[in-house]
């Protein structure tokens, strides 16, 4: 079944200091030297990619590595697919019918605590992208303004956990909030007048209201009781960093500078990513960009700025000149305490099975 998905699938369509990014640099010329060599020689190694979702901004770095040519260079053919079911990712790339994944940092956890081999190789957003999103003319002061009120969730259990964070963080009873299912169409049903506020994400369900003419007001987890944890990684299984971690190495290397690139020239991965699916809208796409770019910088990934300090220790500020794509330890931990707080997830995953920062270090392999 799960090669049958797949191939249905296959029809859809930082900066650090400058001897860190002369390290970087060099490494990546050295690999792309050794991988021209072999697609020289006719022995580009094909592999697949499923995304988190349909094509989208945060998937600019993807198409602008694509575009650059830097998976070529790393001698891999990579496809590109999209899922049918945003579940199917997780679960393809676990049985082993694809390489690579892109998901929520969250998901990637339950799967590994429900026993999958899945591990994390690289985050491509550094705070959760989720929250509560509701119209301006709600005049939602705080999560806790939605007592009384009816709040939609998609009904995935996470949404659950997220509205009962934020509402709780901010003095409120999350069971004195009216919560109904609505599937995908939040944003429908908030303009529609059903609801109060629905869970989302921000830089893509909250922008396409705005550039329809909604302003709104959210509340991001990560700054309303919630972790700062990866929003969107990248990964593959243990299986497959144990048979072939060139393969897993060439693909985080080439990834890195796609996303190195969107960060220095954002105007032009959104041409490549606009070029490669012209079905997007370059207004919200362009929106949804410029949203999403804080996200994909290190500098993002930091602890939650609202939570006092009698209910969580005090922040250490991130480290500096911390590599794009990097794995960050304190953020693991704290979104798995969370995930189990919430019931998410039966035990605890620690970052060192959740993921591994060796193909961005250079490290084995």
């Amino acid at each position: 079944m799960a090669c049958l998905a797949l191939t249905a699938l296959a029809g859809c369509g930082g900066s650090g200091s400058s001897s860190a990014s002369s390290s970087s640099a060099s490494s990546r010329a050295a690999a792309a030297q050794a991988a021209r060599s072999a697609g020289a020689a006719g022995r580009l190694k094909k592999a697949t990619l499923i995304l988190d979702f349909v094509p989208n901004a945060v998937h600019a770095g993807i198409y602008r590595a694509l575009a650059a040519g830097y998976y070529r260079e790393q001698g891999i053919e990579l496809r590109v697919v999209q899922p049918s079911a945003t579940t199917d990712t997780l679960e393809l790339i676990d049985a082993g019918s694809a390489q690579f994944g892109l998901a929520d940092g969250s998901d990637v956890a339950g799967l590994i605590a429900a026993g999958g081999d899945t591990q994390a190789v690289m985050a491509l957003v550094q705070r959760p992208l989720g929250g509560l999103i509701g119209l301006a003319s709600e005049h939602l002061r705080s999560p806790a303004d939605l007592q009384g009120r009816t709040v939609g969730i998609t009904g995935v259990p996470s949404d659950r956990a997220v509205l009962d964070t934020e509402v709780r963080h901010a003095g409120g009873d999350p069971r004195k909030v009216h919560v109904v299912t609505i599937g995908f169409d939040g944003a429908q049903a908030l303009a529609a007048g059903r609801i109060a506020a629905f869970t989302g994400f921000i830089p893509d369900d909250g922008v396409q209201l705005q550039v329809n003419g909604r302003l709104i007001s959210a509340f991001a987890l990560d700054r309303n009781g919630g972790p700062a944890y990866p929003g969107l990684v990248a990964f593959t299984t243990r299986r497959e960093i144990a048979s072939d971690p060139a393969l897993v190495r060439g693909f985080v290397t080439a990834t890195v500078h796609g996303y190195e690139d969107t960060l220095a020239d954002p105007e032009r991965s959104l041409r490549d990513l606009l070029q490669a699916n012209p079905t997007l809208q370059r207004k919200f796409t362009q929106a949804s960009l410029d949203a999403y770019l804080p996200l994909f910088a290190p500098a993002a990934n930091v602890p939650t700025a609202n939570v006092p300090a009698a209910k969580a220790p005090a922040a250490k500020a991130p480290a500096a000149n911390v590599p794009f794509g990097t794995l960050q330890r304190r953020n693991i931990e704290a979104m798995s305490s969370w995930m189990l707080a919430n019931g998410l997830i039966s035990a605890r995953v620690t970052p060192e099975r959740y993921g591994t920062n060796r193909f961005l270090q250079g490290e084995g392999g």
